[in-house]
C-alpha cells in the first residue's frame, strides 16, 4: 500500500522493472498504464476483503444485481479519485515525468453494455458501494462487448470491441468458483431416487472473474461478478468437439448477439441462463458456506432483476431448491419468491421478453418444467382470487400462445415490482400490468432512476466543479441535495459569468474532438444542441433531423429567415439487423454533408455525428451541451437517465412529458426546460381513436410535406431511393411514433430556446437552476429508496 507521493514513486518504478524487465526511463507508455491499473487494483485489495469480512461476520443481508449488461466506463480514474489517490498519483508520475491524462486515455471502455440500462447499473454500483452498502453487480465477461461503430460512407458498420487488448487489470479469475450450467439433453424420472434428472446434457463451464467496485470515501469495496464461458471437463460424447468449443466461446463473444435467426434466438436465451445459472450456483454455495442451509436464504439475499433478461433466475433457483437440496414445492417457492425483486424498463412490447416454448423446452429442459409447473400453479392462483378469472388470465397466463411471457414470469415469482419513473410505473399499475396490480395490490412501486453525480459531475466537469466548490462547497459529493444550495447564487451576475465561461470551456473541447475526428469547424459561441442515445424510433430521432431539414429548407427558400448559430450534435449505436436506425443514422450524416458545406448555411448549422458513442465519449459531450433533446413519444421511455447527466452538467431540456423529464419538469419550472407535444394521455387517445393519419398532416402543412418529399428526391444524396424506407415509416406504416403530430409544437419549442439563449443572462440563470435543482436525480436517493423499501440492507460496519 502507498501512503504518499514518494512511496507511489518508488513502487511505480519497481512495478515497471518487475513486470517488464526495464527501468522506467526505457519503458512503453502502455507499460505504464498497465503497471498503473495494477497498482490501482492491489490498493483496493485491503478495503475488499474486509468489506467481506464484515459482511460475514455480521451476518448482513446482501443484494445481487443481475443484469445483462454493465456500461461501467473507464475505471482508473473513477478509482483514483473514490479512494483519495488521484492528485497524489498525478502529482507522483508528473514528477517522473509522465503525464496522468495520457495514460487515462489509453484505458478503453469496458464492453459489457450498450444503452441506459447497462449505465444505470454502473451507476447503481458506485452509489451501492459509496453509500457504504452491501450489494454486487453479476453479468457476462463479454469478449467484444456490443461492437465498435466504424462510419463508412455515413453508413454504421459494425466491427469487433476488441476492449482487452491491452488487458484488464481489475478483474481477478477466481477459478475456485467455477460451476458448469447445463444445456440441453432430456429430463427423466429416477425411480431410485424419486427425482427428476437431467441427462445428456451439455456442460459449459462458467468461471467467475471479479472486478472491485470502489466506494467514495469509504473502505466499502464490493464486486461486480463476471461469467466466462470455458469447455467443460464433463465434455459430450454427442457432439464434434470443434462445435461443441465454438459454441461455448459464442456465448460470451458479444452483447445482444442477431436474434433475427433461429440459431440467434438460441444464442441469446443460452447467453441469459448461463450467466443467471452460474450467478445463482455461486450466491447458493457462498451461503452453505456460513449457514447450515438455505431456509433464510431470503432472509440473506435479494436477486433484483434488471428488466426481463435475467428473469430464468426465478425457476433456476427454484430447480436448484427442489433437485439439488430437496425442499417441497411450497417451501422452495416462498424462499423464492421473497429472494426476488423486478424491475421492469419498459412498456414496449418487442421489448417484453417472450421465449418459443419449442426453443426453451429443448435448450432447459428441467427449466422449462418449472416454468411449467409455476404456470400451471399460478393459474389456479387466479382462479382462486379473481373476480373474472377467464379475463385476468388471458393477460397474465406466463406461458400462452405457444411462448413464455418473461415479466409475467417475473411478476409472478418476485416479491417487489418496480418501474423507473412515476409516470412509467403508474402506466404499469393502471394499463400495462393493471391486471397484476390488481392480483398483487402491494408489490408494485416506484423508483425513479438516477446517476452517479460523482462520474457525470465531480469527475467529468472538474471547471464546474471548481465553480460550485467556490460558491457551496463540496459537500454535495456525499450529500448530492447540497446542490440545491446553488439556488442562492442563480442571479448573481459574477456566478453567471463564471458558469458562461466553464460552458464555454467544455464547448471549446467538445468542438477540437469534432475537428480532430470529423474534420469540421464548429462554432463554440452557438447552441451545442445534442441529442445522444441508443437509436431507436421511439426515441424519435428522426424528429429532430426533421427539424433541422426544415430550418435548411427555410434558410434556402427565405433569404430573410436567418437562425441563430446553432451545431446539432448525435450520438447513437444502432443494433446490427435494424434497418430503419441504420438508416436514420445514414440520413444524419447525408444531411450534415449538405448543410455543413452550402454557402448559404454553413454559418448557421451545422450537423456532427459523433462515431462510436460511449461513456468516455459522454464525460466530454454532457459538459458540453446546451440543448438536451429528450424527445420521445409520451408513454414510450420509462425514464432516461441522459436527461439527468445533461441537466446535472447545466444544459436545457427540449423534450416530452415523457419519462424524468416529467419530475424534471416539476422541479425546475415551465420556465427552465422546453415542454412540447402530446401528453401520454393525448397519445393514448390518439391511438385508441384510430383517426390519426399522417397523409392528412402532411396534405395540410406545407413545412411538414417538404421535409418529407426531400427524402424521395436527390437532395441528400444522389439516389432517390435511399431514404425511402424511412418515408414509408412515416407515411404509409402511418407514423407509428406520432412525430408528424407533435412536429409544430417541437419547432415552436426550438425557436423559444433560440430566444432564450440570446439573452445571456436569462440563459445562465436557467442552466445554474437545473444544476441546483439535479441532486433528486442522484442515483444515491434511487438506492437508498431501494436499499430502505425493497432490499431491506443495512450500510457495512467495521467491526
Amino acid at each position: 500500500m502507498f501512503t504518499s507521493k514518494e512511496e507511489f514513486k518508488e513502487q511505480f518504478r519497481k512495478g515497471v522493472l518487475d513486470s517488464y524487465g526495464r527501468p522506467l526511463e526505457e519503458s512503453h507508455m502502455t507499460e505504464q498504464f498497465v503497471v498503473l491499473e495494477r497498482m490501482t487494483r492491489v490498493q483496493t485489495s485491503k478495503n475488499w476483503a474486509d468489506t467481506k469480512k464484515c459482511v460475514h461476520d455480521n451476518e448482513q443481508k446482501e443484494v445481487h444485481y443481475f443484469s445483462m449488461e454493465f456500461l461501467m466506463g473507464r475505471l482508473l480514474t473513477n478509482n483514483l479519485m473514490n479512494m483519495g489517490y488521484y492528485e497524489m498519483v498525478k502529482e507522483g508520475l508528473a514528477d517522473l515525468g509522465i503525464n496522468i491524462h495520457d495514460l487515462e486515455d489509453l484505458e478503453r471502455d469496458p464492453g459489457l453494455g450498450n444503452g441506459g440500462l447497462g449505465r444505470l447499473a454502473a451507476c447503481f454500483l458506485d452509489s451501492l458501494a459509496s453509500s457504504s452498502l452491501p450489494g454486487h453487480g453479476n453479468t457476462i465477461r463479454y469478449q467484444f462487448g456490443l461492437f465498435k461503430q466504424k462510419m463508412v460512407d455515413g453508413y454504421q458498420t459494425e466491427i469487433p470491441d476488441q476492449w482487452m487488448s491491452l488487458t484488464n487489470k481489475w478483474e481477478i479469475r477466481k477459478s475456485k468458483h467455477m460451476v458448469d450450467v447445463k444445456f440441453w439433453g432430456r429430463v427423466v424420472w429416477d425411480e431410485q431416487t424419486g427425482k427428476f434428472t437431467h441427462v445428456d446434457a451439455e456442460c459449459i463451464r462458467a468461471v467467475p472473474y471479479d472486478i472491485p467496485i470502489v466506494g467514495n470515501d469509504t473502505f466499502v469495496t464490493n464486486t461486480l461478478r463476471m461469467w466466462s464461458s470455458e469447455v467443460s471437463d464433463n465434455i459430450p460424447t454427442n457432439k464434434d468437439f470443434r462445435q461443441y468449443s465454438q459454441e461455448v466461446n459464442e456465448i460470451c463473444q458479444n452483447l445482444y448477439p442477431d436474434d433475427s435467426t433461429q440459431a440467434g434466438r438460441v444464442l441469446r436465451l443460452k447467453q441469459q441462463y448461463f450467466f443467471v445459472s452460474a450467478g445463482v450456483q455461486a450466491i447458493v454455495k457462498a451461503h452453505l458456506r456460513q449457514y447450515p442451509n438455505l431456509d433464510n436464504f431470503h432472509e440473506k439475499h435479494t436477486i433484483q432483476l434488471n428488466d426481463t433478461h435475467p428473469v430464468l433466475a426465478i425457476p433456476e433457483l427454484m430447480r436448484i431448491l427442489v433437485d439439488e437440496y430437496d425442499y417441497e414445492w411450497l417451501d422452495a417457492w416462498s424462499i423464492v419468491k421473497q429472494t426476488m425483486a423486478y424491475t421492469n424498463h419498459t412498456i414496449l412490447s418487442e421489448a417484453l421478453e417472450k421465449w418459443p416454448v419449442d426453443i426453451m423446452r429443448a435448450l432447459l429442459p428441467r427449466v422449462y418444467m418449472m416454468i411449467e409447473e409455476i404456470n400451471r400453479r399460478f393459474t389456479g392462483f387466479v382462479k382462486e382470487v379473481a373476480d373474472n378469472p377467464e379475463e385476468v388470465l388471458n393477460h397474465v397466463r406466463i406461458i400462452k400462445d405457444d411462448q413464455v411471457h418473461m415479466a409475467h414470469l417475473a411478476i409472478a415469482g418476485s416479491y417487489s415490482v418496480n418501474g423507473v419513473a412515476r409516470i412509467h410505473t403508474n402506466i404499469l399499475i393502471n394499463s400495462e400490468m393493471k391486471h397484476f396490480a390488481t392480483l398483487y395490490p402491494n408489490k408494485f412501486n416506484n423508483k425513479t432512476n438516477g446517476i452517479t453525480h460523482r462520474r457525470w459531475l465531480a469527475y467529468s466537469n472538474l471547471p464546474l466543479r471548481n465553480l460550485l466548490k467556490e460558491t457551496i462547497g463540496e459537500e454535495w459529493i456525499h450529500n448530492p441535495d447540497k446542490l440545491e444550495d446553488l439556488m442562492a447564487f442563480v442571479d448573481d451576475p459574477k456566478i453567471q459569468e463564471q458558469f458562461l465561461d466553464v460552458k464555454k470551456q467544455k464547448k471549446e473541447e467538445l468542438a477540437a474532438y469534432i475537428k480532430e475526428h470529423n474534420g469540421v469547424e464548429v462554432d463554440v459561441n452557438s447552441i451545442f444542441d445534442i441529442q445522444v442515445k441508443r437509436l431507436h424510433a421511439y426515441k424519435r430521432q428522426l424528429l429532430n433531423v426533421m427539424h433541422i431539414i426544415y430550418l435548411y429548407q427555410e434558410m434556402k427558400r427565405n433569404p430573410e429567415f436567418r437562425i441563430y448559430p446553432r451545431t446539432f450534435i448525435f450520438g447513437a449505436k444502432a443494433a446490427p439487423a435494424y434497418f430503419f436506425a441504420k438508416k436514420v443514422i445514414k440520413l444524419i450524416t447525408s444531411v450534415g454533408d449538405v448543410v455543413n458545406n452550402d454557402p448559404v448555411t454553413k454559418d448557421y448549422l451545422k450537423v456532427i455525428f459523433v462515431e462510436n458513442y460511449g461513456v468516455t465519449l459522454a464525460e466530454m459531450i454532457m459538459p458540453a451541451a446546451d440543448v438536451s433533446e429528450q424527445i420521445s413519444t409520451a408513454g414510450k421511455e420509462a425514464s432516461g437517465t441522459g436527461n439527468m447527466k445533461f441537466m446535472m452538467n447545466g444544459a436545457i431540456t427540449v423534450g416530452t412529458l415523457d419519462g424524468a423529464n416529467v419530475e424534471i419538469h416539476e422541479l425546475v419550472g415551465d420556465d427552465n426546460c422546453a415542454i412540447f407535444g402530446l401528453t401520454e394521455e393525448q397519445v393514448q387517445e390518439t391511438y385508441r381513436s384510430g383517426t390519426y393519419s399522417s397523409w392528412d398532416i402532411y396534405h395540410n402543412d406545407f413545412r411538414i410535406k417538404t421535409v418529407i418529399d426531400s427524402l424521395l428526391s436527390t437532395e441528400w444524396g444522389t439516389s432517390s431511393e435511399e431514404f425511402r424506407g424511412v418515408f414509408e415509416e412515416l407515411m404509409n406504416h402511418n407514423d407509428q411514433y406520432l412525430l408528424l403530430a407533435d412536429f409544430d409544437s417541437y419547432v415552436k419549442a426550438q425557436k423559444r430556446v433560440e430566444e432564450l439563449y440570446k439573452d445571456r443572462t436569462k440563459w445562465a440563470r436557467i442552466c445554474l437552476v437545473n444544476i441546483a435543482k439535479s441532486g433528486y436525480f442522484s442515483s444515491d436517493r434511487t438506492i437508498g429508496q431501494y436499499a430502505k423499501e425493497i432490499w431491506h440492507i443495512e450500510p457495512v460496519k467495521k467491526l
